[in-house]
């Protein structure tokens, strides 16, 4: 099968079904993807063939990692970094190079790399992609100081590892084409000035174009798309791997531009970095032939794995953030660093360069070590994904870092009848966060003992002071509903359209034109037809919540005769599971099941259950 074209469209096709399979089985992306690549490589099924790529799979490569590193720097908002806290900004400016320097020892003396070879490879391996980090905090219950930790050295490092890599290569490409350092390496600071300088060209460009209203909405993506291959191959003439410094410094460009829509524009990039870099990875892993891999699989690798692991990863971490974490947190931060598939996709392509530079540069510089690059990427992605994936859970409940509690669900939108909704959802052992931007409103609720949040949930402040590993759905009972439209959708893609609900559009079950399309939105909480108008009407009239403990002797067949007017809000299942009811989410009942209602105060309070409570 040596068709190039069936190569490409099978990597991309089974890259994103094992991302989504992955995403369905709570299993790192990054295991699936491997399989998929030895699967269908040559050495398995034979779909895919990387070598009918030929040249062509280096550009793909190429093409790829600018993509990624332009979406690095569009999350590099300088004030951000300065809300991330002090930890962070040590582990950034002080552990990533010690951990690039310490990584460098390691992959010369235990992996036998040559020294050229260690000092990029190293260079890369200071990433630690989000990708990978915040299924595994989510995975893992860990929130608070240490979450955000962890979450923002994964967004911050992901071009800086790059970047690394990107400087050493330059410097080693000097020595070994054997030009004069100090003026190569002269041209070399001009030419990442020009590349910076290109980079902030383009971004200045797109911004002044996107306000000046000069691109039709509709076209803005694709420009950006088409923006970032162009300054890529631009700055790739000015001086070979240029292009990396100039799409990341585009990508920041853009990211403190405070450019409206830029949220939208961002999930269009993580969308397209999510498809390709899922094909490059599932390709990359294809072309690993057996003998690759045997000659990876020696007692030198494992002396790599074991200091990356054990000796560079924490002392880079206790060095940098000495002084600012507590025993406990230095602890797991210290072991908790899983490589993603950014870092097999950097390492790769500089593999390929170091590997042409040792065939046409000075016969002193034959990096002995660039061919195992690659495999030696694949195994410290594989092993820091399984093991601080099977790791992160119990270490962080041993260190008592980890929530003891289940996740419990964001309100957006604070009303008398979200407030009581959150006071019953508490008393069954649901810890609800009730959100808004109003203070004023927010008042009740910090008086009831409720756990609140100051802000909106849509904002990119948000993104830093809300605790998303707190909660696993999300209700939006604001009484505007496009825009807990807006805020079902700005948490579908992470916690899954079925976990995001709101209330339905109008009071009526009829079907109105003018209401926002289904697909468009959160699931109907409770019924079509019963919006927050009806609610609150009913609120002030008296009705209220209650909560009723399903049995064999009482069960929800009964429950209904009981209280044929009452709306069903949720059911919490034997295990503690909540589920929110509407339609097509009918109540299932059963032993052990708890109701939560809402309905007149002489159908909730009907004493034919000794365990039924009024919440108000």
């Amino acid at each position: 099968m040596d068709h190039p074209e069936l190569t490409v469209a099978l990597a991309l096709a089974f890259g994103i079904m094992a991302q989504s399979v992955s995403r369905l089985l709570r299993l790192p992306g990054i295991v699936l993807l491997l399989a998929c690549g030895a699967l269908l490589g040559p050495e398995g099924v034979g779909w895919i063939q990387p070598k009918a790529l030929g040249q062509g799979l280096f550009g793909i490569v190429d093409f790829g990692v600018a993509i990624i590193l332009f979406e690095g720097g569009l999350v590099l908002k300088f004030e951000n970094l300065r809300d991330a806290g002090a930890a962070v900004r040590r582990m950034v400016f002080l552990g990533g190079p010690l951990a690039w320097a310490l990584g460098t020892f390691a992959a010369h003396y235990a992996a036998g790399l040559d020294w050229g070879s260690s000092v990029v490879f190293a260079g890369v391996l200071v990433v630690t992609g989000p990708t990978v980090i915040m299924p595994l905090l989510r995975q893992s219950k860990l929130g608070g100081r240490t979450g955000q930790f962890l979450k923002w050295e994964g967004i911050v490092n992901d071009p800086v590892g790059a970047l690394f890599a990107v400087a050493a290569f330059e410097i080693i490409r000097v020595a070994a084409t054997g030009e004069s350092i100090l003026g190569k390496g002269a041209m070399i600071i001009v030419a990442a000035a020009l590349g910076v300088g290109l980079g902030f060209a383009f971004g200045w460009a797109i911004v002044r174009a996107f306000r000046q209203g000069w691109t039709p909405e509709y076209l803005k993506a694709p420009i950006i798309f088409a923006s970032i291959i162009l300054c890529y191959a631009l700055a790739e003439m000015i001086e070979k791997e240029i292009g990396l410094v100039a799409v990341t410094a585009y990508g920041m460009t853009l990211a403190n531009s405070r450019l409206a829509g830029l949220a939208e524009l961002r999930k269009f990039k993580e969308d397209i970095a999510v498809l390709l870099v899922s094909g490059v990875f599932v390709i990359l892993t294809a072309n690993l032939t057996p003998d690759v891999i045997r000659r990876a699989l020696t007692w030198n690798t494992l002396a790599f794995l074991l200091a990356m692991l054990f000796i560079v990863r924490p002392l880079s971490v206790w060095i940098a953030t000495f002084g600012t974490l507590k025993r406990n947190e230095a602890i797991l931060l210290g072991w908790i660093a899983p490589r993603g598939i950014v870092a097999v996709a950097v390492s790769s392509l500089f593999a390929t360069l170091l590997e042409d530079l040792g065939r046409r540069g000075d016969s002193r510089f034959y990096f002995s070590g660039a061919e195992q690059i690659t495999p030696l990427a694949f195994a410290m992605v594989f092993v820091t994904v399984v093991l601080h994936g099977f790791t992160i859970g119990p270490m962080a409940r041993r260190l008592g870092l980890a929530r003891k509690e289940r996740p419990g669900v964001l309100l957006v939108g604070v009303n008398p009848w979200s407030i009581d909704l959150a006071k019953v959802l508490k008393d069954v052992g649901i810890e609800p966060i009730l959100a808004d931007n109003n203070w004023r409103r927010l008042r009740p609720a910090r008086e009831a003992g409720l756990n609140t949040f100051f802000g909106e949930v849509l904002s990119e402040e948000a993104e830093v002071r809300l605790d998303h590993a707190a909660f696993d759905q999300v209700v939006g009972l604001s009484a505007n509903e496009p825009y807990n439209a807006l805020v079902s959708g700005h948490f579908a893609p992470e916690l899954g359209r079925h976990r995001v609900y709101q209330l339905s559009a109008q009071d009526t079950e009829e079907e109105d034109p003018r209401a926002i399309g289904m697909g468009t939105r959160g699931r109907t909480l409770i019924r079509r037809g019963r919006g927050y108008d009806s609610l609150i009407r009913d609120h002030y009239r008296g009705w209220t919540f209650g909560k009723t403990k399903l049995t064999d002797e009482y069960d929800l067949e009964d429950y209904r005769k009981d209280r044929p007017k009452v709306d069903l809000i949720a059911e919490i299942r034997a295990d503690g599971t909540l589920i929110f009811l509407g339609p097509n989410r009918e109540a299932k009942g059963g032993d052990g099941v708890t109701l939560i209602s809402f309905g007149p105060a002489r159908d909730v309070e009907v004493a034919t259950e000794p365990e039924e409570v009024a919440a108000s």
